[in-house]
């Protein structure tokens, strides 16, 4: 609490005469603690916290029998040393039918999202549904950012299904 000094000071004069008083203001300020605490705990037991925000995994099927997958709706891409990048269409297992393979970059036109949209597109005339599966390959000496760039291209095209897939020997030596 505030405290005031009411004494007379008694001076040199005996009290005679017109002095000045100065008087000692001292703010107690324990209350004023007390009051941030409180709203402290007050706002820190109210509040809202952040909900995680988590991503929908779909695990492959428990029977290990995969889902069969058309060459017509799939498209294979390979991230190489540095920032390359190549790809083919269809998945590129039938050693009869060895895939023509293309190289690209993540440049704004004639990239790789040019590749994605014409791939999309084509799938969605040919079936009428959104069922483009894009397959992810890695190389080891691959820059992690490539891969975050290449995520990033599935959100902005809105593909939907894709998956990140080991790479083969086959594959590792496009770009050797």
């Amino acid at each position: 609490m505030a405290d005031m000094d009411t004494q007379s000071p008694g001076g040199r004069h005996g009290g005679k005469g017109t002095t000045s008083t100065k008087k000692s203001t001292r703010v107690d300020m324990t209350p004023m603690v007390d009051l941030g605490f409180l709203l402290i705990t007050f706002f820190m037991l109210t509040t809202t916290m952040t909900k995680p925000k988590t991503m929908e995994l779909i695990m492959p099927r428990s029977d290990g029998d995969p889902m069969p997958l058309s060459d017509k709706k799939a498209l294979t891409v390979i991230l190489g040393p540095d920032n390359r990048i190549a790809w083919y269409e269809g998945i590129g297992d039938d050693p009869a039918m060895p895939p023509q393979v293309n190289y690209t970059s993540f440049a704004n036109k004639n990239g790789i999202r040019d590749v994605i949209i014409r791939k999309k597109e084509a799938v969605y005339r040919a079936s009428h549904k959104n069922e483009l599966m894009i397959l992810i390959k890695a190389d080891k000496a691959a820059h992690y950012e490539n891969v975050v760039d290449i995520m990033d291209e599935m959100l902005i095209n809105q593909v939907s299904r894709y998956a990140i897939v080991d790479i083969g020997l086959k594959e590792a030596a496009y770009f050797q």
